[in-house]
């Protein structure tokens, strides 16, 4: 990819994320008169950047799931640490992140061991530029995402538990479960000799195309739900992290391509375009009748 478009991207990246950052800073705690939030800002792309060093020499896209997941789970510890009016929500909002991250992350991590490569990174890891404007776009995700749960808890204004609390946490658990399950059942459909190969059709597949990317955005919509009561201001336009899950994993790196690889694999294949064509895309809906 072009220098063109890959460095504009970068500084894209780390500038949308600091205009937002400065945005859900009101109302955040300070360390030693510095935003927390500022903090957790840069702690998230210097994890990525540090990552990416030996990523890129030894061409490895190994650690690339799991050091973002770890940097979900270490940036929410640190404005747990750092916040000194805890409340319930806080912790509701932190175990739900830590529980996500920690499944998804050794899930994937996992995942591209056994498989040995992840083909979305065969030609980028090659490309210093590429490679690196793709660690920084996950910093961006990271922080992006996390946005609702970090100015929840770093807000000083807390609030004891509510119907938002328990509404989403409800439709976290339908997220969660929806990813989970989804995950699970393309795994044992790859793990059989017999579909090598082939694309799967099965469990929640038969209903979406994608069931565990729409359970990931239901769940981080449940977050936002959880976190919204207590934000105030400009805290608000943390309101951009379900959108931006939305967003990313339905146009640039998610279904997409997804969509592209498997339609080139399989376009000749007539079992496949009718699966195309009777499946949703996302939500998942009974698969329409011949």
């Amino acid at each position: 990819m072009s220098k063109k478009i890959t460095i504009p991207s970068i500084f894209i990246s780390i500038l949308l994320a600091s205009l937002v950052a400065i945005g859900i800073d009101q109302g955040s705690v300070n360390i030693s008169g510095i935003s927390l939030i500022y903090f957790c800002c840069a702690f998230i792309f210097l994890a990525q950047w540090l990552v990416f060093i030996p990523s890129y020499i030894f061409e490895t896209e190994h650690y690339f799931d799991l050091t973002g997941s770890l940097t979900y789970v270490s940036v929410t510890l640190l404005a747990i640490l750092f916040t000194v009016d805890i409340s319930l929500r806080d912790i509701l909002l932190a175990l739900f992140v830590w529980i996500w991250a920690f499944r998804l992350g050794s899930f994937l991590f996992i995942r591209v061991k056994k498989a040995g490569s992840d083909g979305r990174f065969d030609l980028m890891k090659k490309d210093f530029w590429w490679f690196l404007m793709t660690w920084t776009i996950q910093g961006l995700w990271v922080f992006l995402t996390l946005a609702m749960a970090l100015a929840a808890i770093t807000s000083e204004s807390k609030m004891a538990i509510d119907v938002f609390a328990v509404i989403g946490t409800l439709i976290w658990i339908f997220g969660f479960s929806i990813e989970v399950i989804a995950d699970q059942q393309k795994t044992n459909f790859k793990d059989d000799p017999a579909n090598k190969d082939s694309f799967i059709t099965v469990g929640l597949w038969s209903w979406s195309r994608h069931p565990n990317y729409f359970g990931e955005m239901v769940l981080w919509i449940g977050i936002a739900v959880i976190a919204f009561p207590v934000l105030i201001g400009w805290q608000l336009v943390a309101l951009i992290s379900p959108i931006f899950v939305i967003f990313l994993l339905t146009r640039i790196s998610g279904i997409t391509m997804l969509e592209s690889r498997g339609y080139k694999k399989w376009k000749d294949d007539p079992a496949y375009i009718d699966y195309l064509e009777r499946t949703s895309v996302l939500v998942p809906f009974p698969p329409k009748k011949n």
